[in-house]
């Protein structure tokens, strides 16, 4: 019996222990919270002129002058260019010419057809040879008429041979100098004219953001303060332009090769600072996220795809990896669309030390960010 009592108590030492309790990982949280914040929407644009002229001659001839500095403004009516008028003057006088002879054949025609109307009364002459004249008459009438328009049209192209600019604006390079041949209607402008004030940004964007932002006004989540956006622009330099805008289209169709449609705001440009082909942004605020759950960009990290993942932690201490639809960037804070909960916690301190299922001690609690302002940084789209 001894020996056997020995042997059992030999197994006895050899039995497994029971297993060790996981340790905890010490993380610190951060709560989310949701909240009111303020969205902007930044879109790449070109600046264009609010209205453009094309200058073109509309008689042909030799340049005599040009009445202009390149690059200065003008105004509508002033005269540009001066065309050598020898020819449309000629085009008058012989239009004057022809007007008076067909004035002359009028009132022998008028006389001619009166005393018809008298001697066919008696039958002095045959009721044929009095229509003859009735419509000799007003053929003569007809005859004027036409001669006056082609004197009235001569004259508008005499005028012509002063060049003047249509609209007040600033005029660009002259594609031609003192003595050159220009000809009516031709392809190649002689120069430029661009309104300048008030001008237009035209900027891009896709028809799928587009949708899903009416979605979110629609849908209640977001709401524009104020009933419109504000409008700003951002220059290539990353200033930001003085004089707020305002956004006057938005176009029905979508660009079937890029997918796109153009937003167009319109800015004041009393000084000319801003020209046509300038880079810039345009930035529509004034519109706020209702409800928005916000995250500290720290708390999310990605997978090999890409896609946002958080690690929660459950009433139980225990880590949950949660795959998440984040909306927009604020600051280093993301506005989370799903996959979060307001009051629920977010490691954003220890995490290399957790995975899914891991025990966690909470030894802080992050405060919410106060980086961010509803009137310093708002969201921007992503």
């Amino acid at each position: 019996m001894t020996g056997f009592a020995l042997a059992l108590a030999a197994c006895g030492d050899k039995l497994p222990s029971a297993p060790a309790e996981p340790v905890a990982v010490d993380v610190s949280a951060y709560t989310v919270v949701s909240s009111q914040v303020p969205v902007t929407k930044e879109l790449n644009g070109r600046v264009v002129a609010a209205v453009t002229a094309e200058i073109r001659p509309q008689i042909g001839g030799i340049v005599r002058k040009r009445l202009f500095t390149e690059g200065s403004a003008v105004e509508a009516g002033q005269v540009l260019y001066e065309i050598d008028p020898t020819s449309a003057q000629t085009a008058v006088s012989d239009a004057q010419a022809t007007l008076a002879s067909a004035k002359v054949a009028l009132a022998s025609a008028r006389a001619k057809a009166a005393r018809y109307r008298k001697l066919v009364r008696i039958e002095a002459v045959s009721a044929e040879s009095a229509e003859e004249a009735e419509a000799a008459y007003k053929q003569a009438v007809s005859t004027v008429t036409s001669a006056e328009a082609s004197l009235k049209s001569a004259n508008i192209s005499l005028g012509y041979a002063n060049v003047t600019s249509p609209i007040d604006g600033l005029i660009g390079r002259s594609s031609v100098s003192q003595g050159a041949l220009v000809t009516a209607n031709q392809t190649t402008a002689l120069a430029t004219v661009q309104q300048l004030d008030p001008i237009y940004v035209d900027a891009t964007q896709s028809a799928s953001d587009l949708l899903r932002i009416r979605r979110s006004f629609d849908q209640g989540v977001v709401k524009l303060e104020g009933g419109r956006p504000v409008v700003r622009l951002v220059l290539d330099d990353g200033s930001t332009y003085e004089h707020a805008g305002q956004l006057k289209l938005s176009e029905a169709l979508v660009d079937e090769s890029t997918g796109t449609v153009t937003l167009r705001a319109q800015f004041p440009n009393p000084k000319g600072h801003l020209l046509p082909g300038l880079y810039g942004q345009i930035r529509l605020e004034g519109a706020v996220m209702q409800d928005a759950l916000v995250v500290p960009q720290v708390a999310i990290s990605r997978d090999v795809k890409g896609n946002a993942l958080a690690y929660v932690i459950n009433a139980n201490n225990t880590i949950e990896q949660r795959s998440l639809t984040t909306r927009q960037a604020m600051g280093d804070q993301w506005i989370v669309e799903s996959g979060l909960k307001a009051g629920e916690r977010v490691v954003v301190e220890g995490l290399q030390k957790v995975r899914a299922g891991s025990a966690v001690n909470v030894t802080g609690e992050a405060p919410p960010s106060t980086s961010i302002s509803a009137s310093t940084a708002p969201a921007t789209s992503d």
